[in-house]
């Protein structure tokens, strides 16, 4: 594998409101298709030769949708999928925003002390995501260039890895809603990349409400 580039998914019906989704299987937005849609025409200009996808609807759905005419193969990889929130899958930002001592602060400080009750530790978010990035890899020892569309979280976790950042501080990292970032393991080439985001209404999901 030469380049590795990862994609978040488009917008989906619960980033649209600011809702805990996490390993919630929820649809694109409107938007979201949109977006998708503008990221075909990114991935069409790359010599990529296959794309590797989160589970979730909203990941495979962007995949499907930025694939298509390009006739390449696509498979669907579980430790791509997004990290589980727990008890605050299903919930806006303001409802826990509300609750005593606003645990929503607290976990954007620091989401590595202060995961949700029941939430997927980010140490295991990472370490499946580098262990799909090497499978990946191997798949592909000559050199060609892949595609991932994965989730805010997991890339987000894979970016803090290849930086050398600790996990508290991943939501520092900004990662838009079928924004690309390029890797050339273990090289960050470019971080968010939205220019082909640039003639559609674009509402970039907040990276703190994966």
């Amino acid at each position: 594998m030469r380049r590795l580039l990862l994609a978040r998914h488009g917008q989906s019906v619960s980033n649209a409101v600011r809702r805990f989704q996490g390993a919630q299987d929820v649809a694109l937005s409107p938007l979201g298709v949109r977006q998708a849609e503008a990221l075909r025409l990114a991935v069409g200009r790359r010599r990529i030769v296959h794309v590797y996808a989160s589970p979730l609807q909203r990941a495979r759905h962007t995949a499907e949708i930025a694939l298509a005419g390009l006739d390449l193969p696509m498979t669907v990889v579980d430790d791509l999928r997004e990290l589980s929130l727990g008890e605050w899958e299903g919930r806006t930002v303001e409802e826990i925003r509300t609750q005593p001592g606003d645990p929503y602060a607290r976990w954007v400080r620091d989401p590595v002390q202060c995961l949700p009750p029941g939430g997927e530790p980010l140490a295991d978010v990472q370490a499946r995501g580098l262990r799909a990035v090497d499978r990946i890899a191997t798949a592909h020892p000559n050199g060609d260039d892949v595609l991932i569309v994965s989730h805010g979280g997991v890339i987000s976790a894979l970016l803090a890895h290849w930086f050398g950042l600790p996990l508290s501080s991943i939501w520092r990292i900004a990662v838009a809603n079928c924004s690309l970032s390029e890797i050339a393991p273990p090289r960050v080439v470019s971080v968010n990349e939205t220019g082909h985001l640039r003639d559609i209404d674009i509402a970039i999901a907040a990276p703190l409400s994966p």
